[in-house]
């Protein structure tokens, strides 16, 4: 297996600039990926080695979630967790997920909870409780794990004294996909890629309801 790199932040704290970064430093990234949700929730992990196989790296939703599950099977990785203050996190996720509902999101924040901009208490308690599980995971094991927090001006120099290579002659990069929302505009076709997905999200969410794989240990 040749990972080497696990971003383990959660998405809208800097998940697509980290990737941009690693990508300039010649790491092939494994982003976001749906498809591996399933096989979590089975807990097929060959299946998502599968998935990873011939990527440097992974961030982004669901990677995070499983960073202990991927420690135990991937010797000598080397962890990224990517922070922001927690109010402006809450503030950037509820945007970005809007009403487009999705199972990835349900068993995250848990079974109907998935729409952040309508549990924020819950949300945000999600996301501290993620950050100071990884903190305490992590805590004899400093060389594993580097906190970045972007909006405060991280970049090249913790980055790249992590992972003992030179800083590029390169800005660091800025990246914003902006939020789900504003891609679908009030057009027609917009309203039916929406819907489409909407649709497609709920079938996947019933199914997962339907065959009990939700719960979580």
């Amino acid at each position: 297996m040749s990972l080497k790199i696990l971003g383990i932040g959660f998405q809208k704290t800097g998940t697509s600039t980290l990737r941009e970064a690693l990508q300039i430093l010649d790491y092939k990234v494994k982003d976001t990926s749906a498809r591996a949700l399933v096989p979590i929730l089975k807990k097929d992990y060959q299946k998502i080695l599968t998935i990873l196989e011939g990527y440097d790296a992974a961030e982004d939703t669901p990677w995070y979630m499983i960073y202990k599950e991927l420690d135990e099977r991937i010797a000598g990785m080397k962890f990224i967790l990517t922070i922001r203050d927690e109010e402006s996190w809450y503030r950037s996720v509820a945007r970005h997920i809007g009403d487009l509902r999705s199972a990835q999101h349900e068993w995250i924040y848990g079974r109907g909870k998935g729409l952040p901009k309508e549990y924020k208490e819950n949300t945000i308690a999600v996301y501290c409780s993620h950050n100071e599980e990884v903190v305490q995971y992590f805590k004899d094991r400093p060389d594993d794990l580097l906190i970045l927090d972007l909006t405060q001006g991280d970049g090249w120099d913790k980055l790249c004294a992590f992972l003992d290579c030179p800083i590029p002659d390169v800005p660091f990069p800025h990246y914003n996909k902006g939020t789900i929302n504003k891609m679908y505009d009030n057009t027609w076709s917009s309203r039916f890629k929406f819907f489409r997905q909407q649709l497609k999200s709920r079938i996947k969410i019933w199914y997962l309801d339907r065959v009990g794989w939700y719960k979580r240990d």
